[in-house]
């Protein structure tokens, strides 16, 4: 399997969109990853979007439960367009990813004032085999949500992420489905937020979730697509109050 730094650069020198007519995201990132000390990083980097120019956003949340979004475009064009009911703050930030090794890269928001994050990926034999399957998985299967769920379900067995969900709804009550094509583990990262260090990872005494989107227990590094149905004023709630 290609390294995820190659696959990166290949993605950031051909960004493309799958066709559709929802509003769909092409890149890669970090699902999720909890720290003992109850933080919690996700990072989004899609060179492709419909809605706009490609963008970057990372997620924190805080102990106390608070989330804040960072992105380099504003938010209606990002994350917050999706998770902004949930969100304290949402800010418009610099935002740099560097791929430091084959398969390490670091993350900086805001020159490293607001997040400073280094990341390991790896590629044990249970995420291989799940890499395989996926690459099997007729296209057809990856709208379908029966098996999104089954994936969901291999994945708490295989990998100890808990609960995971790759189709429902966000908190602003646009339906997705989250097509990770292939993925890794992260078994180290270091992390600091505002200057102050989160810890080791490892998984909170309560899993989290934005809506039907949960934060895997264990950090994962995925390359796929994310689908949003188009926003709706009538049924979906757009709160974008939190900007800063």
């Amino acid at each position: 399997m290609p390294q995820p730094r190659r696959l990166a650069a290949r993605i950031e020198a051909s960004p493309s969109l799958p066709q559709g007519t929802d509003e769909r995201f092409s890149g890669y990132g970090v699902m999720g990853l909890p720290f003992r000390s109850g933080h919690v990083l996700a990072l989004r980097r899609f060179p492709a979007s419909s809605i706009g120019r490609g963008y970057t956003s990372v997620w924190h949340r805080a102990p106390s439960g608070e989330w804040t979004c960072y992105q380099d475009v504003p938010p209606e064009q990002s994350c917050p367009r999706y998770f902004g009911p949930r969100l304290r703050r949402a800010l418009e930030r610099p935002i740099e990813i560097r791929w430091t090794g084959a398969d390490r890269f670091s993350v900086d928001v805001d020159g490293g004032r607001a997040v400073q994050w280094d990341v390991t990926l790896a590629s044990p034999a249970a995420i291989r085999a799940m890499n395989v399957m996926a690459r099997m998985m007729p296209r057809s299967l990856w709208r379908n949500e029966a098996a999104l769920r089954a994936m969901g379900v291999m994945a708490r067995r295989l990998l100890g992420t808990g609960r995971m969900a790759l189709a429902g709804r966000a908190p602003s009550g646009q339906h997705f489905i989250a097509n990770p094509r292939v993925a890794w583990t992260i078994p180290a990262s270091r992390a600091r937020v505002e200057g102050a260090d989160v810890g080791e990872p490892g998984p909170l005494p309560e899993q989290e979730h934005l809506g039907d989107f949960w934060i895997p227990q264990r950090g994962l590094f995925v390359i796929g697509q994310s689908f949003f149905e188009p926003f709706d004023p009538a049924h979906h709630r757009r709160d974008l109050r939190a900007e800063e």
